[in-house]
């Protein structure tokens, strides 16, 4: 499995974490604020072509879609075949009938989620875990909290990765795992080796943490800096501002429908 971050140079890698994390949840909020029924597939389009002129497009669709699109069917066959709501509008195709507001309903979640999900995966995709918790601890984060974030983001590609390679050693000494029985009984010989990495990596992270002083009181200083020009603070300020404004007009239509 590769790591979820892509290196680039691309504007939106260039970006200060921060600004990205607002424009993220910007998006978020505009997914579930706008009230129009193709509003998610929208930012999701949006999304993708900020994926394209980063480089990321390939991997941003094809994982969106490997997560998403089992859940999405199961959304279309319950919501729109098998459980509909109440009083729904039956449309004919043939000897079939299917509810609208059903299908409206599965479309809507699903697009939701679809640009939820490519929000998340766009962050992580252009920002590197170390300068996105480096970002958070400078504003206030508390470095344990920090420290917590950037290991749960490294996790699953590390132990991928550690996988991989107990995969390899033990089919260059000649365990079978092709086939689907030998596959089941691959697992058994490499638990073992991948249980004790990840004790041995844990281990190692605490004699790192202790070295360096890591919750010695005081000020601390670091190898990565970060550019914070003034134009993406004044951005982020506006981009702040933006749901207050999305909340009023969906307040206002609200009581004049």
């Amino acid at each position: 499995m590769q790591p979820i971050y892509a290196p680039g140079t691309s504007l939106l890698h260039r970006l200060h974490p921060l600004t990205k994390v607002v424009g993220a949840a910007l998006v978020i909020v505009a997914i579930y604020l706008l009230p129009w029924l193709l509003a998610p597939l929208a930012l999701f389009g949006m999304l993708l072509m900020l994926a394209a002129l980063s480089g990321v497009a390939d991997r941003f669709l094809r994982t969106a879609l490997r997560v998403l699109l089992p859940i999405t069917i199961s959304l279309f066959v319950i919501q729109g075949i098998l459980f509909p709501p109440p009083g729904s509008t039956p449309i004919s195709l043939g000897p079939i009938n299917l509810p609208l507001e059903g299908l409206e309903f599965a479309f809507l979640t699903s697009t939701r989620l679809l640009a939820f999900t490519g929000t998340f995966l766009l962050l992580l995709q252009t920002t590197h875990p170390a300068d996105l918790v480096f970002a958070l601890t400078e504003r206030g984060l508390p470095r344990s909290i920090g420290y917590i974030l950037l290991v749960s983001l490294q996790i699953v590609p590390d132990m991928s990765a550690r996988t991989t390679a107990i995969l390899e050693a033990q089919r260059s000494r000649g365990l079978e795992t092709q086939g689907g029985l030998r596959r089941v009984r691959a697992i058994v010989p490499l638990v073992g080796p991948l249980v004790v990495g990840a004790l041995v990596d844990v281990e190692e992270r605490a004699m790192a943490l202790e070295s360096r002083a890591y919750t010695a009181p005081g000020l601390k200083s670091s190898l990565r800096q970060l550019v914070d020009s003034t134009g993406q603070r004044v951005a982020r300020l506006l981009m702040l501002l933006t749901p207050v404004s999305l909340m009023a007009g969906r307040i206002a239509l609200f009581f004049l429908t």
